[in-house]
């Protein structure tokens, strides 16, 4: 489990393929606290470490995760937001994150309000049931707060604002029109979808 704050930013360095892709992705952690096999969030995808160093460490990606994530996401070169996981008794600063990734938004209207950056993704309706006012979203793993949201037929669009400290911790420091973004929908979303599914069909 994550909190959606994230704790450093690392760079993809190298990509090998196998049977599924290893990443190896240099970061600022003090690896001798990260084990084998720990969960680290990378934009908000949950990755297993499977080997590391003194500054960097290297994990397994899925096809399956792939396709589900954002497109050039894995590609070398690529700056990721960090977090590892939340251990028992930690600050719960954002909201509780697990790591599986619901959808993919694009952003598509960007501009400034006040001191922060107003951001506005669109999505599919799939998610459309999930997103409210108010409510929490996790983008590429950050942790934020839905301002708005607008129904136009086959899309929702959404809007939320990035404030400069959030800008300057994480990837959000380069935002662009058309950019792909993983989306976590809220656990609690989550479970109350399945319960009306579920009702449905009785």
């Amino acid at each position: 489990m994550f909190t959606g704050i994230i704790t450093d930013i690392g760079r993809i360095e190298a990509v090998e393929a196998r049977g599924d892709r290893r990443l190896t992705i240099a970061c600022s952690y003090d690896m001798a606290s990260v084990a084998i096999g720990a969960s680290i969030a990378c934009s908000g995808a949950c990755l297993t470490v499977v080997e590391k160093g003194e500054r960097h460490f290297a994990v397994d990606i899925s096809a399956e995760s792939i396709a589900r994530t954002a497109p050039g996401m894995w590609d070398a070169g690529r700056r990721l937001n960090l977090e590892r996981a939340m251990r028992v008794g930690d600050e719960l600063g954002g909201h509780i994150v697990t790591g599986h990734v619901d959808g993919i938004g694009r952003i598509s209207g960007l501009r400034d309000e006040g001191d922060s950056i107003r951001l506005t993704v669109t999505t599919g309706a799939a998610l459309a049931p999930y997103i409210a006012a108010k409510g929490s979203i996790a983008l590429d793993g950050v942790s934020l707060t839905v301002n708005s949201v607008e129904d136009h037929g086959a899309d929702t669009a959404f809007g939320l604002n990035i404030i400069p400290h959030t800008a300057a911790a994480t990837t959000f420091d380069d935002l662009s029109i058309g950019r792909d973004l993983n989306i976590e929908i809220d656990i609690l979303a989550r479970y109350l979808g399945r319960m009306e599914q579920y009702r449905a069909k009785r």
